[in-house]
């Protein structure tokens, strides 16, 4: 049996979802004619409790359109450390937008509004201006960690008394949502602007959307265009993003009680320093004595496990809906067995 716990954009199409993107009508999407396309967008943005939504590509370019939509060169973006935006984009802020950032030292990838408060920069000439302010739900540096509905409302009642803009990088929000019990609404009303993955737990192959009020997707069209995003008969892939909206939400529930349950058996593993709290469906822990994780997984994949080193001496685990409850039992098994290093 092979398992892989290395991400959960490794899944397939499920039948339904294959038959649903073989049967989609399409159009061209550049003309805003794809149907499909449309029909997605619109779903999303309701869902919210927005004005429209924009499919794309992927996260990264949904995050980057919102960076460059939302500030003017010379301004900063205020985030997390160990957010995606800063870590995992190539540096698309400088890139694209000519942006500074500000970057705040969190709990498990959360900051606060009181933390962000304190970044925000007086108004001089030597100095960028503070824009923007990007937060992570879940945070996957952070072991995917989750914000209350309180610490949200906190950070933007903030944003909207100093006059800053606030963008969710909603990668895996909806892992959180199944937790919460938080609709995407009561989500929505908080932010400028949202964005949401459809090719990591929701098990869609291709693509993520970028939410907000008309004018700030009127200019995010541009932007997708800009940075090669526009797509032609994408109705193909919009339609697994409405299958999966439709019949995967509900079951993220499973992928997050899996990652509990490994979180807990690591815990019990001698070689193991420390297991992040595992709130949704990414489990990081360290090893124990300084055991390098390249090594590590080295012995899991032996053992038919794949899974990705998080740092020197950290591993990552993410569930996903291809973990089936037998891949967890063996897996659980796999872990207690693992001599290392050998007594």
């Amino acid at each position: 049996m092979n398992i892989n716990l290395i991400s959960d954009t490794i899944t397939k199409p499920s039948p339904g979802m294959r038959r649903a993107m073989a049967e989609a009508i399409v159009g061209d999407d550049v003309f805003g004619q794809d149907p499909t396309v449309n029909k997605l967008q619109d779903m999303v943005a309701e869902m919210f409790g927005k004005e429209a939504a924009l499919f794309c590509p992927s996260g990264t370019m949904t995050n980057q359109i919102a960076i460059c939509a939302h500030t003017n060169p010379l301004d900063e973006v205020i985030c997390e450390i160990n957010s995606h935006v800063y870590q995992y984009e190539t540096g698309g802020y400088a890139y694209n937008a000519r942006v500074a950032v500000s970057l705040l030292h969190g709990t498990y990838g959360k900051i606060t509004a009181k933390q962000i408060d304190s970044h925000i920069k007086d108004v001089y000439d030597w100095l960028p201006l503070s824009k923007l302010v990007v937060i992570e739900n879940s945070t996957n540096r952070g072991g995917g960690n989750f914000y209350s509905m309180d610490e949200i409302a906190a950070i933007s009642t903030l944003c909207r008394e100093k006059n800053l803009l606030l963008h969710l990088d909603g990668a895996r929000l909806f892992n959180v949502l199944v937790e919460t019990g938080d609709t995407p609404k009561e989500i929505g009303q908080h932010f400028d602007s949202i964005s949401i993955c459809l090719s990591k737990g929701l098990g869609a192959p291709v693509g993520s959307l970028i939410i907000g009020n008309t004018d700030f997707i009127f200019k995010a069209r541009r932007l997708r265009k800009v940075m090669g995003g526009g797509m032609r008969q994408a109705g193909i892939l919009a339609s697994a993003g409405i299958y999966a909206l439709k019949n995967n939400i509900d079951r993220l529930k499973d992928d997050n009680r899996r990652a509990a349950q490994i979180g807990q058996a690591l815990s019990e593993c001698s070689y193991v320093k420390s297991v992040n709290p595992v709130k949704t469906n990414i489990v990081i822990f360290t090893l124990a004595d300084d055991l390098p994780s390249s090594k590590y997984v080295e012995i899991l994949e032996e053992n038919g496990i794949i899974a990705h080193p998080f740092g020197r001496d950290k591993v990552r685990f993410v569930t996903h809906l291809d973990f089936t409850e037998e891949m967890l039992q063996q897996t659980i098994k796999i872990l207690k067995k693992i001599d290392w290093p050998a007594n």
